[in-house]
């Protein structure tokens, strides 16, 4: 049976090619063609694929020594290169090379100040432990490559002539893989096989992004009509694409047949590596990319390292050290040569060398520079930067357990994904916030819609979303259960395809990390967690508008095929409705699916069994095999695209679609038929269309079924896995007035219609939707009047531009211009109810104007190099003279807590700016709804067509905000002087700005940065409306660079990725729209509510904590360093030292090191609690006031004065008596250990059993050090004698009287300064300090009273660095259990929303245009 059919589709193919070559054009195309692709064959730039297999095999092997492998190695280290690799990139940092420098130098005789085994320890210990560290991730790594370089999959032997197992590591570019149902895809693969009956594969990314949708890949044009599975050894094509990068939007290429003839290949045709083949029973690809070569791999680019602002300045501050360093030793230098100069006739202090002549006193001076360097060593920290790295390993263990960072709901936790920069949390003044799925939920919700200028508001559809209430029942996960894709069910009920060969190895792949699989740790097992994405019941149920689908439902195949020959008013409207269902449906690349039914071929079998009478039965089963699975363009070949003189000759080839499409009933039914073998499901087709008479009659070969509750059942189950939630709320929205979308595949679209019928859509084009254009196009064959339609959708600000327009006195045209003037109208007011506004247009095609379309196009398509650009060209040619059918208003509502938190970050301090894309009435009513924007705002709106006009509008704006800042003073003063309570003061006056996308190229302009920064200063919010995710981006380093201010930008999707990657902290939400953000992030959470906590809290906490403990480290080192120094004038600056050369190395580098660790992950000034009551106390942060170059200074003044104290105290103790210098000595390092160790526990709020533990521990082990060091070595440093010393100090009471005497001398001035600050003069944060000690009442009353007092001091308002709400009235009102979303009745634009948080649209009655004209708005 596969004979007759193969040879009928052999002659047809040979038929449609010879008429290409004999057109009388073929030899321009040609031409054209060649010119298209004469950089080709440009070395390096493109890369050619053929296999290893018949007569490819010697140029194979020239190429293929080109390409690499797919094994991965993510490892940086091998077990021959660590050591040296290692020690090279530790030496980068400057402080080892400053250590190493000292070793080195202590070598040098006559420089020596220390043993060099003594010397080498610090830097020796330092590089080790970081060492074992980086061995320990890299062996990790290690064991996760080999894992993954060691799975199982089927690779075409070539001796064996047939498909054998084969690790990943030994795939090869050019070898064909087979791969089965849930196998994971090994390298990336172009499609030239899939058992699918329409050529397609399934594939599920989320170990790639993180979406949980299923998306489609289809088989290479021309290779989509085989019977049987593609064998190797006859594939004689060669494919060409682009060089190996980085971009995993496109893949460009094409496949050259023996003939010479070309295919384009796109995304579409390309399996990912490490992607998972999902609801397909097997497909067999050749390898374009293997390993490092693949796009996956070549955006891995492992963790990013960023400085934080903290250890930016604490790196300054080592400069300065080091500098004080070189002015001690310069002091040393010149007193040891004015030592020897005074001192030059005593031979004690003047020996000569060997040969009798002495050392001059300047070269002596000299060389004691070094000397004292080397002694002096300990001055800079170098165990600091190892200190920093465990602190913040501790601050990021304590952030990702914190339980009020988990979401339950989606069972995540908050992810720290740069280890090194959590200090900066609390640091940050402004916030860059994408609107949608960030500051929302991102779920769409249908509301509205305006049909050919007639509205429909969905009252009944409004009711239901006000009372409903989304809870995690039983039922609702059944439900979501139900509607799941295969890929989200059990694993034991996961995916019941028919395997063929079975799974490729015994482990379950999905076991794997994401990362493994060139993804993100984590993002595998996110398909296996959730359900289906947009899926909830609140997006799924739709109640229709009983007077729209009163109309819809009147309509039929006769009275619409009536109303497409009229033009009555009534007729018009209509076709416009029927239109608009269609766009919704269809307009779209939803994938849809059946619950527990996975897609097989069995069409096949079944048509096997039906006899073959005559050759007109074959060209019919023909045409339904193989021709509607023509890719979207009907075109097989470039030269065929361009052979024939005029459109009628190329269109008479597509005359075969006709055919198809001519017999629904044949169609419905043999696929009816079909689908009941296929998935057991009993569907029904309703077909009652009359056949036009150019249409081949086959409707006695065509099989009928009952209409029945079977197929509602069925289509009731139907399930759509869509890329973006606004996709899933217009299908579903369409799917409730009875314009179900059933079926897609590559070529056809199939729509259940409740008075038409089952209707099929030769699907000929997708033109997908794109930032730059804003708006995606479907091109199909209307069955019914058998057109060529383009249904297009997108921004109402593009596709009114697109209208089509004729003569002014065309009576279409007018009512056109109507229709226009309505739906603009409806889409304002939508906007200001907070809606996402979409445009529905259509344009009717003829055959001539599509085939002239069409062969520029399919050019594009094939080309390699500035093939985005020829894309681009193509489509806006195509979608134009647009005719408007009407448009939607979408709700997204917001997320739970998103007010509560932009007002606690306002009253922080922080500056908050939305950066959406979506039109500016809908950013603006969401800037209420969240409260960005108050009642009191004044808006004023920048919006230009011209920079001139640009420059002048922000001048006015200036001035107006100046005008009122200045009356506002004004008015307040007369307040004040009357009325002095400050209740009776007026609030502030305080200014908001609204930007448009085309101002914000003007802006963005470095002529116009400085004004448009002066203005934005001078606003407390700006929300910037239509923004490209690069202009999101260039925002954000314009503010960062020219403000020199620490940024955060949060979002949520893949436009968000720039702006978050450009800020400083960028932190992304694991929403519905997969995790590129999070992927991108620096820290990623799953609510935006959790911002509040991370930043006011965690930052806060890590600020302080890190800050104080840079700054106790600088003051130990110079304190117990400075030791040394003071000695140094009693010994001659002869650099000699007081204490053996093993305690002054193990001081620093054991005996205080640890609790200055514990205190910089443990210690807590104030709880979270008051933190997040007290929102204001997040300033300290932002102004440094933990960490500045004053409280570094006073640091170490207060380090130079304890030093001094510490040393002479014990000198004047022992001031004439007969001790050695280590007996004197020991006294000293004692001393100074019990200051160092106090002044730590002055500084610490927060005492626990473990600071106690570690303070005692360290004490203890430097007593037992020293009494164990002190009786075994006698002779251990010579000519040193520290042997017996401690021993005899223990018993000796003037020890612990000098112990003692020292200790509270040398802390007694930086106690009694805390003492008296607490009680006279306390900070802020000493006050907050307090709250902690009263009772929860006493605690209320204070926080209260803290409030009244705030809002009393507060004149400034957004200038000020404190921020406070606009009354006691607000104040206390927000207080309040519920955390309603408040704001004053009289004041608001929009009434009040319900503790639902989300805008609903019979709340927002009133327009919000009072605010945005409040300015006199000049639009230039």
């Amino acid at each position: 049976m596969a004979d007759p059919i193969r040879w009928a589709r052999y002659r047809w193919r040979r038929l449609v090619s010879a008429e290409g070559r004999d057109g009388s054009s073929s030899s321009s195309s040609s031409s054209s063609c060649d010119k298209c692709y004469n950089s080709s064959n440009m070395p390096g730039r493109h890369r050619i694929v053929i296999p290893c297999l018949g007569h490819f095999k010697e140029e194979y092997e020239k190429v293929s020594k080109l390409y690499m492998n797919n094994r991965i190695r993510t490892t940086k280290y091998t077990l021959f290169n660590f050591i040296p690799r290692n020690l090279f990139e530790q030496f980068h940092r400057a402080a080892n090379l400053y250590f190493l420098f000292l070793v080195v130098l202590n070598w040098v005789p006559l420089v020596e100040a220390f043993q060099k085994e003594i010397t080498m320890l610090p830097l020796v210990a330092v590089l080790t432990i970081i060492a074992v560290k980086d061995g320990l991730e890299d062996y990790s790594k290690y064991k996760l490559d080999k894992q993954i370089n060691n799975l199982l999959t089927k690779v075409y032997s070539r001796k064996e002539k047939k498909y054998i197992e084969q690790c990943w590591k030994n795939v090869n570019v050019g070898d064909f893989i087979r791969l089965s149902c849930n196998e994971i895809i090994p390298a990336y693969i172009v499609l030239l096989y899939s058992t699918d009956p329409d050529g397609i594969c399934h594939i599920e990314t989320a170990s790639l992004d993180g979406e949980t949708n299923l998306k489609q890949r289809q088989v290479v044009r021309g290779y989509m009509e085989q019977i049987s599975e593609i064998d190797p050894e006859k594939f004689s094509s060669r494919i060409e694409c682009e060089s190996p990068n980085n971009d995993l939007s496109r893949f460009r290429g094409f496949v050259e047949h023996s003939n010479k003839e070309r295919v384009g290949l796109s995304r579409e045709n390309l399996l990912l590596r490490g992607c998972t083949i999902r609801n397909t029973e097997a497909v067999v690809g050749i390898v374009v990319y293997a390993g490092h070569e693949t796009k996956a791999m070549l955006n891995n680019n492992g963790p990013r390292y960023k400085r934080s602002k903290l250890e930016k300045r604490a790196n300054i501050d080592v400069l300065w050290c080091v500098l004080l360093l070189i002015l001690m030793c310069l002091i040393g230098a010149l007193g040891h040569g004015i030592w020897l100069s005074s001192y030059s006739d005593l031979t004690p202090f003047n020996t000569p060398e060997p040969d009798g002549k002495s050392t001059p006193p300047v070269l002596a001076g000299f060389y004691m520079f070094w000397t004292m360097i080397i002694l002096l060593q300990v001055l800079i920290p170098i165990s600091l930067y190892v200190s920093i790295e465990v602190v913040k390993l501790g601050q990021i263990y304590l952030i990702q357990n914190d339980i009020d960072l988990y979401h339950e709901k989606t069972d995540s936790t908050i992810q720290c994904r740069t280890l090194n920069i959590a200090e900066d949390l609390g640091q940050i003044q402004y916030i860059f916030s994408d609107k949608t799925g960030t500051l929302t939920e991102n779920k769409m919700v249908f509301r509205r819609c305006s049909i050919a200028g007639q509205e429909y508001c969905h009252e009944e559809n409004a009711k239901r979303l006000d009372s409903y209430q989304e809870a995690d029942s039983e039922d609702e996960d059944l439900t979501g259960a139900l509607c799941g894709s295969l890929s989200h069910m059990p694993k034991q009920k996961v995916h019941s395809c028919r395997t063929v060969s079975g799974p490729l190895n015994s482990k379950s792949l999905n076991q794997l990390p994401g990362s493994a699989l060139g993804g993100e740790d984590g993002v595998s097992n996110v398909s296996h967690s959730r359900h289906m994405a947009f899926s909830s019941p609140i997006e799924t149920d739709v109640v229709p508008d009983a007077k729209l689908l009163e109309k819809f439902s009147q309509i039929s195949y006769n009275v619409y095929a009536q109303l497409e020959e009229t033009e009555r008013e009534s007729s018009l409207e209509s076709v416009y409705i029927t239109d608009f269902f269609l766009a919704l449906a269809i307009c779209n690349t939803v994938v849809v699916s059946a619950p527990n039914q996975p897609r097989q071929k069995l069409r096949l079998s079944s048509l096997g069994r039906t006899p073959i009478k005559s050759l007109e039965e074959i060209k019919q089963m023909f045409q339904r095999l193989s021709v509607r699975r023509l890719s979207t363009s009907p075109v097989p070949s470039t030269k065929e695209s361009s052979s024939s003189d005029s459109p009628s000759t190329f269109v008479s080839k597509l005359s075969i679609f006709r055919v198809k499409l001519a017999s629904p009933a044949m169609e419905a039914g043999t696929h009816m038929a079909n689908e009941t073998q296929d998935t057991e499901i009993s569907q029904c087709a309703k077909v009652s269309l009359p056949e036009p008479l150019d249409r081949v009659d086959t409707a006695a070969g065509s099989e009928h079924c009952d209409a029945g509750s079977s197929l509602q059942q069925s289509m009731s189950k139907l399930c759509y896995e869509a890329e973006s939630p606004d996709e899933a709320a217009l299908v579903h929205a369409a799917r409730a007035y009875k314009c179900t979308l059933q079926s897609r595949t590559p070529d056809q679209v199939t729509v259940d219609l409740a008075a038409l019928g089952s209707v099929t859509f030769q699907l000929l084009h997708i033109l997908p939707f794109d930032s730059v254009r804003k708006r995606m196009s479907v091109i199909v064959r209307h069955p019914l009047s058998n057109k060529v339609v383009v249904y297009t959708k997108g921004a109402d600000s593009v596709i009114m531009d697109l209208l089509w327009t004729g003569p002014a006195d065309d009576k279409s045209e007018m009512e056109q211009k109507k229709i226009k003037a309505r739906t603009q109208k409806h889409l304002d007011d939508y906007a200001r109810r907070g809606l996402r506004t979409l445009c529905i247009a259509k344009k009717v095609m003829s055959d001539a104007e599509y085939t002239e379309w069409l062969k520029s196009h399919f050019l594009a398509e094939t080309s390699i190099d500035n093939k985005e650009e020829l894309l681009l060209e193509s489509t806006m040619k195509l979608e134009s003279k647009l005719t408007l059918l009407g448009a939607t208003g979408i709700e997204d509502r917001l997320q739970d807590g998103v007010p509560d938190t932009i007002e606690a970050l306002r009253k922080a301090g922080i500056k908050i700016w939305m950066l959406t894309g979506d039109k500016q009435e809908t950013a603006v009513n969401i800037a209420y709804a969240c409260r960005l924007l108050e009642p009191d705002d004044k808006i004023f709106t920048l919006k230009s067509q011209s920079k001139d006009a640009c420059v002048l509008l922000m001048n006015t704006i200036l001035e107006d905000i100046q005008k009122s800042t200045y009356a506002k003073k004004n008015h307040s003063s007369k307040l004040t002087s009357v009325f002095p309570a400050p209740s009776t003061q007026a609030p502030e006056f305080s200014a908001s700005l609204v930007v448009d996308g085309k101002t914000l190229e003007y802006v963005l302009l470095e002529s116009l940065q400085s004004i448009f920064l002066e203005l934005t200063e001078r606003c407390r919010a700006v929300v910037c409306c239509r923004a490209t995710p690069l202009q999101k981006s260039e925002v954000v380093k314009l503010v960062r660079n020219r403000l020199k201010v620490m940024t955060l930008a949060i979002g949520d999707g893949a436009n968000d990725v720039s702006m978050i990657q450009m800020a400083d902290t960028g932190v992304g939400l694991s929403g519905q729209e997969g995790m590129q953000a999070v992927m991108a992030s620096d820290f990623a959470v799953s609510q935006f509510k959790h911002l509040s906590k991370l930043l006011l809290v965690h930052g806060h906490w890590c600020y302080t904590r890190l800050a104080n403990m840079i700054l106790y480290f600088f003051y130990k080192n110079v304190a117990y360093v400075n030791l040394l120094f003071w000695y140094q004038f009693f010994c001659g600056f002869s650099g000699t030292s007081m204490t053996d050369y093993w305690v002054l190395i193990f001081f620093n580098l054991l005996f205080t090191s640890v609790p200055p660790i514990i205190y910089g992950i443990l210690d807590k000034d104030i709880s979270a609690e008051i933190l997040m009551q007290l929102p204001e106390l997040y300033v300290t942060g932002q102004t440094s006031e933990a960490y500045s170059p004053p409280t570094f200074w006073i640091t170490l003044l207060d380090a130079f004065y304890q030093s001094l104290v510490c040393f002479f105290v014990p000198y004047f103790t022992y001031h004439g008596s007969d001790i050695d210098i280590f007996s004197f000595g020991n006294p000293l390092n004692t001393a100074a250990l019990f200051i160092i160790l106090l002044h730590l526990l002055i500084e610490s709020k927060t005492l626990t059993w473990i600071h106690i533990i570690v303070m005692i521990g360290s004490i203890l082990f430097y007593f037992v050090f020293a009494l164990t060091f002190g009786a075994t070595c006698k002779t251990c440093n010579p000519p040193s004698n520290p042997y017996w010393i401690m021993e005899k100090h223990v018993t000796d009471p003037v020890f612990y009287l000098v112990c003692i005497i020292t200790t509270c001398v040398a802390l007694l001035p930086r106690y009694l300064f805390r003492v008296l600050q607490g009680a006279l003069f306390p900070s802020p944060m000493l006050r907050a300090k307090h709250l902690d000690r009263l009772t929860p009442k006493e605690q209320r009353e204070a926080i209260k009273k803290w409030k009244e007092d705030r809002i009393g001091k507060c004149s400034m308002g957004f200038q000020d660095t404190c921020t406070c709400s606009k009354s006691a009235e607000d104040a206390s009102v927000r207080e309040s259990a519920d955390h309603s979303l408040y704001i004053p009745a009289a004041k608001t634009p929009f009434p009040t929303c319900p503790p639902g948080r989300h805008v609903s649209p019979r709340m927002l009655h009133k327009p919000v245009q009072d605010p945005l004209t409040s300015v006199g708005l000049l639009t230039l």
